[in-house]
């Protein structure tokens, strides 16, 4: 078992990123009439991060997850300020290994559950065992 290192700040030079919003929804059914232009710019640190000290990207490998539209390579947005709650997926470390899972509670059961049917649940022993490092709020997919 290696030792888990929790997430740290990795300076990714410019702080803000922004980019070009279109002022309509695009159609992914039937097609729609085409806008030909764009409406000002979005600030992806905002529209994606609520609480900036309290996030991290976390990157995915493997396919536990793909039921939630999690694939291996995406990237995840993790807010570790907020509270874990039955449903939630989460970034957790049991027994010294990190996972990702979708979070289970019922009364003092605790179960770890992946959204692949080719992976079992995995159930939590003690609380003491498990450390939920944050809550995934947003999955960058890859297209």
């Amino acid at each position: 078992m290696g030792v888990v290192v929790g997430p740290r700040v990795i300076d990714a030079g410019a702080s803000l990123l922004s980019v070009l919003i279109s002022p309509v929804a695009v159609a992914a059914g039937y097609p729609s009439p085409a806008q030909d232009y764009f409406d000002g710019r979005i600030d992806l640190n905002e529209h994606l991060i609520k609480d900036v000290t309290s996030t991290y990207v976390v990157r995915v490998s493997g396919d536990s997850m793909t039921g939630a539209g999690i694939s291996d390579g995406d990237e995840l947005i993790v807010n570790r300020a907020l509270e874990p709650v039955d449903g939630s997926v989460v970034v957790a470390v049991l027994d010294g290994e990190l996972t990702i899972k979708r979070l289970r509670i019922a009364g003092t059961r605790v179960v770890l559950q992946a959204e692949n049917p080719a992976y079992p649940d995995i159930r939590v022993p003690s609380l003491s065992d498990l450390v939920i490092w944050g809550v995934a709020t947003r999955c960058l997919h890859h297209v």
